[in-house]
């Protein structure tokens, strides 16, 4: 008997990216398993976040992207906004907004064209709210909302699209340790309905949760494979010139400078 090999949630292929005249990824191929979280990692100027980007189809590039087996850019705006959920790095939203309403924004790709929100959406912002413990702030203004409880908002956001694929550039930005503990209940939660997770971290011991981890340096892949492995362990330290050395810890791999 054979083993049904994994399905990919997304397909990159031989990607480049520049910005500006400087080419910042170069010739990526890669593939993400499908209900499983994948932890994107590597030093200052690796070109993470620059991929993650491109995964999401926000950022022009060369080579190919697929989304549950369809081409990413084939696929119809509200299709693909129903399929990718996306949070990034410093996203703005408007002050004046209520944190219900942000989070109902991420119900927008499942709404006709200027229709109201359904009882369907108003339950998702909800239960989003309620996962990132922002509900009870929903009639606040998201001016008045510290760094932190800002983060934990457009987390409800995303997870209120309900989407297949969830992409998420720093999300323990500005979060405090016991609310990144949260996140990864989220995390957990996600993945047990089927959810597809990436996310770009500079938390290393948070990053080695993940079930896959992607190492980067200098625009290119330099490793590949599950966070458990020891030859990802031996890669994610050599990537960091061995300033870090893996280390188990209550069954749990951290890492810890040298």
């Amino acid at each position: 008997m054979t083993n049904a090999t994994p399905s990919i949630a997304i397909k990159a292929s031989s990607i480049r990216a520049n910005i500006g005249n400087t080419e910042i990824l170069h010739d990526i191929s890669l593939g993400l398993t499908q209900g499983r979280w994948t932890s994107i990692v590597g030093p200052n100027g690796a070109g993470k976040s620059t991929l993650l980007k491109v995964l999401a189809g926000l950022m022009p590039h060369s080579g190919t992207v697929s989304l549950l087996g369809h081409d990413l850019h084939s696929l119809p705006d509200r299709t693909r906004a129903q399929q990718l959920a996306w949070l990034g790095q410093n996203e703005s939203s408007g002050d004046d907004l209520t944190v219900w309403d942000v989070a109902l924004l991420g119900r927008l790709p499942h709404q006709a064209w200027l229709a109201a929100p359904s009882p369907k959406d108003f339950a998702a912002a909800e239960i989003a709210l309620k996962s990132t413990q922002a509900w009870d702030w929903r009639q606040r203004s998201l001016g008045q909302l510290s760094g932190g409880e800002r983060q934990r908002v457009l987390l409800a956001r995303a997870l209120a699209v309900q989407a297949k694929v969830l992409l998420m550039d720093e999300p323990l930005a500005n979060l405090d340790p016991p609310h990144q503990a949260d996140w990864l209940g989220v995390v957990r939660c996600l993945l047990e309905t089927g959810v597809t997770v990436v996310s770009v971290l500079h938390e290393i011991s948070m990053a080695l949760h993940a079930d896959e981890m992607v190492i980067m340096a200098a625009g290119r892949v330099t490793h590949q494979g599950a966070c458990a492995d020891p030859a990802t362990h031996r890669a994610l330290e050599a990537v960091f010139d061995h300033r870090l050395t893996i280390h188990p810890l209550a069954g749990q791999w951290v890492a810890l400078p040298n």
